[in-house]
């Protein structure tokens, strides 16, 4: 049984490098989008029969609309760098959801929400390109079958050391430790690794697709005066601190005009 544990764990090793095309770097991923992708469909599609999708009004039209510009402008941007075909699986689809949570999210291969709640934050339809590009990000990244992988890596961990552990109560102590500092060391780590990643990539695609990211940095000010500044450590945290990503995005807004510059925009809406 150690010897096949042994044996998925280098598999899945060696299996497990895609390239991210904005960053260059190799992540771990061994989950192919044929695999996930139809899965995430269904449950998308399901989310959408159980709550309740705002049809029509300009706030949908608006979502639609930047998603769509946000989208191709990524699409620029692969083709652009060598990266054509690149998105050939993807089917996006955005829909605004009646619900006050403050909050977006997309599922694999592009299919994206945002929820009412979120929309007094956002304010104006540059502001909803903060949200959609960072949503849009975690898709081109392939960041929810990395997060898949990380936990598939980290069961994995946990099997082997209760294989190998014979005695129950070192065993029971090995799973509290294991529990906690693979969660707080390695996964929430992980998790504020593909928000920072997605902030960066989003930034730039908005601006190549017209929008100003300087706004990012001031959607994420009224963020944090929304929350209060009642948040969790950040290390204890799946996402990086509002100061954090405040000060980030400030910093990042001049190169992502520049890269903006390379398609010819020039001007920000």
């Amino acid at each position: 049984m150690k010897k096949g544990l042994l044996i998925i764990a280098i598999f899945l090793g060696v299996t497990a490098c895609k390239t991210n095309p904005f960053t260059g770097k190799s992540t771990l991923n061994f989950f192919p989008n044929s695999q996930i992708f139809p899965t995430a469909f269904a449950q998308y599609d399901q989310f959408l029969t159980e709550n309740k999708v705002v049809k029509g009004g300009e706030d949908a039209a608006t979502i639609k609309k930047v998603g769509q510009r946000i989208s191709s402008a990524a699409e620029r941007w692969l083709t652009a760098n060598g990266y054509a075909g690149y998105l050939k699986d993807y089917q996006w689809e955005y829909n605004l959801v009646q619900d006050e949570n403050v909050n977006a999210w997309c599922m694999p291969g592009g299919k994206i929400v945002f929820y009412t709640g979120i929309l007094p934050i956002t304010q104006t339809e540059t502001g909803i390109a903060v949200v959609m590009g960072h949503e849009v990000a975690h898709a081109l990244a392939d960041h929810g079958a990395q997060r898949m992988s990380a936990g598939t890596l980290q069961q994995l961990g946990a099997v082997a050391g209760n294989i190998a552990i014979k005695d129950e109560r070192t065993r029971n102590t090995f799973n509290q430790a294991y529990g906690l500092g693979s969660t707080v060391g390695l996964m929430l780590p992980f998790s504020r690794s593909h928000e920072t990643e997605a902030d960066r990539i989003g930034l730039q695609i908005m601006a190549i697709a017209g929008y100003d990211p300087a706004e990012a940095s001031e959607l994420w000010k009224r963020m944090k005066a929304k929350s209060g500044g009642q948040a969790p450590p950040e290390f204890l945290s799946t996402h990086p601190s509002n100061d954090t990503r405040i000060a980030n995005l400030a910093s990042w807004a001049p190169a992502a005009r520049e890269e903006a510059k390379k398609f010819g925009v020039t001007t920000f809406k």
